[in-house]
């Protein structure tokens, strides 16, 4: 596929299946050079594919993205269509965010208490790349992005 249409349906298809999928899976390194693979709960989705998951600082993907922030999130429809998100994970600290997230996410106020709970981290997961596969398709096509340094 090429082409500006093209790529505004790779777009389209690709948001898609973030939509329909909900939960990636969240890849990181462990520090012995391990990879480590688990599902997750994106807090928040914004557009161009910058996602943001909530953390207990006493997690293990605490300490691996701490020692390699550059990790992957892999989505997979229910028709087998799949997103890969490569990112850097960063450590949010904005008051304005961090306070619009705690409101936007019961379950972190249910189970967690108060947003300054020091066992809280959330993780701004910033595309360097995304790429979009079709079941079976064979190929993955590249999803235009703007990245942020």
């Amino acid at each position: 596929m090429s082409g500006s249409n093209d790529a505004a349906e790779i777009r389209e298809r690709a948001a898609s299946v973030v939509r329909r999928a909900k939960f990636p899976f969240l890849a990181t390194v462990s520090p012995d050079g391990q990879p480590r693979v688990r599902p997750v709960s994106p807090v928040r989705v914004e557009s161009d594919f910058v996602l943001y998951v909530a953390n207990l600082r006493r997690y293990g993907k605490t300490a691996e993205i701490a020692a390699e922030p550059r990790v992957e999130l892999c989505y997979l429809d229910e028709a087998h269509d799949q997103v890969r998100i490569t990112a850097v994970a960063e450590i949010v600290t904005d008051p304005a965010v961090l306070a619009d997230i705690w409101a936007e996410n019961p379950l972190l106020r249910k189970y967690l208490g108060t947003a300054d709970n020091p066992e809280l981290v959330i993780y701004r997961c910033r595309p360097v790349r995304v790429r979009y596969m079709r079941e079976w398709a064979l190929e993955y096509h590249e999803v235009p992005v703007a990245c942020d340094p």
